[in-house]
């Protein structure tokens, strides 16, 4: 019998690199698959992905910048929604990445317990909060990867200065430069000093983001003490999960990790929570409170990994995979290509239960 194979299309974003991973992984399974690139900021778009029948369109959403974000949401939506195309993470996925406003009220209506957060679009209404809520306080902006959205506010001045700041018309301050919390800074920047072409790219990113600055809206969340967060990470029905280190009153961003063995009371936890909105490419950073249990914190269809895997188990590399009501481990090397590997092993095997 003929195997089948499968037309896909790679929808990137505004950042000419950005989508390189869905490429290599695709690269590795050309033996069934016919792929190429449609960069779905440009015009021709439309006419790109709709001329031919597509199995899939894998996508890639920023995390740059708001302008692009909102566009990227609006043109897959209508892959989605109206030309009933199967779009990989899920359209759901893709709207609350990147976008901590619509998570605030998605874990509130799926009932997921998490820290308090309040946005606002008064100013007043900010303020009188101020009033009544204990510091510190936690001011995130709804668009900002590795802690760069995130502020410390440690009393009432800051927090009346940070909301006079995005209401004023100038905008709230984030991180928009090079994450120096990582360390290594002469050795990260020496790749550029081998690649002089790449500098121009970066300072006019740097750039981006310095201008893409938070307005006409705070978001505040219950500080949550902490010396660590549990990165839970599902990709299909794979489980993974260890901890992110807190450095500076932030987990986010640090890259320092301790890979425990994790309480499978936590992935149960997870399982629950991906079950409801039917997430299977979902990282879930959750705050282990002991008295008041597990709190959401923050929920990516993408994210960073800077290690070979994403768990070790008594010091082996693995999954857990959940049968029969119980979890089994099985050791392994899941996590090849920051997990893109295993995402699309996943679309494969949710194509290949479709009727021709």
């Amino acid at each position: 019998m003929t195997q089948r194979r499968y037309t896909l299309v790679v929808l990137a974003n505004e950042k000419q690199t950005d989508h390189e991973l869905w490429l290599q992984a695709c690269d590795k399974r050309s033996d069934i698959i016919d792929y190429e690139t449609v960069h779905l900021p440009r015009t021709d778009w439309f006419e790109r992905i709709s001329d031919r029948p597509v199995d899939c369109f894998l996508t890639k959403p920023p995390a740059f910048t708001a302008p692009f974000k909102q566009l990227y949401d609006e043109r897959v939506w209508i892959i989605h929604s109206i030309l009933k195309g199967f779009v990989y993470p899920s359209f759901e996925e893709i709207m609350i990445y990147e976008n901590k406003r619509l998570l605030a009220y998605w874990l509130k209506s799926r009932r997921v317990p998490h820290p308090q957060t309040k946005i606002f679009y008064f100013k007043e209404e900010a303020e009188e909060f101020l009033n009544h809520t204990d510091m510190p306080l936690v001011a995130k902006m709804n668009i900002g990867a590795s802690g760069s959205g995130v502020t410390i506010l440690n009393n009432k001045r800051q927090a009346i200065n940070y909301i006079h700041l995005t209401f004023s018309g100038k905008g709230a301050k984030k991180r928009w430069g090079p994450n120096f919390r990582l360390g290594g800074i002469i050795k990260r920047g020496s790749k550029y000093l081998r690649h002089p072409n790449e500098i121009q790219k970066k300072i006019k990113s740097y750039a981006e983001r310095r201008e893409d600055r938070q307005k006409d809206f705070v978001i505040f969340q219950e500080f949550i003490p902490h010396e660590h967060e549990w990165r839970c990470v599902r990709i299909g029905d794979s489980f993974f999960a260890h901890k992110k280190i807190v450095k500076r009153k932030k987990a986010s961003g640090s890259l320092i990790k301790s890979y425990e063995n994790p309480p499978l009371s936590l992935l149960d936890h997870v399982k629950e929570i991906t079950d409801k909105g039917r997430f299977y490419s979902q990282s879930v950073d959750i705050f282990d409170t002991g008295d008041r249990g597990y709190l959401v914190n923050e929920m990516q269809c993408f994210f960073g990994q800077s290690d070979p895997y994403q768990m070790l188990v008594d010091g082996k590399p693995g999954r857990y995979l959940k049968k029969d009501a119980a979890w089994l481990f099985e050791e392994g090397m899941f996590n090849t290509h920051q997990c893109y590997d295993l995402r699309l092993a996943h679309v494969l095997d949710l194509l290949s239960q479709k009727k021709p």
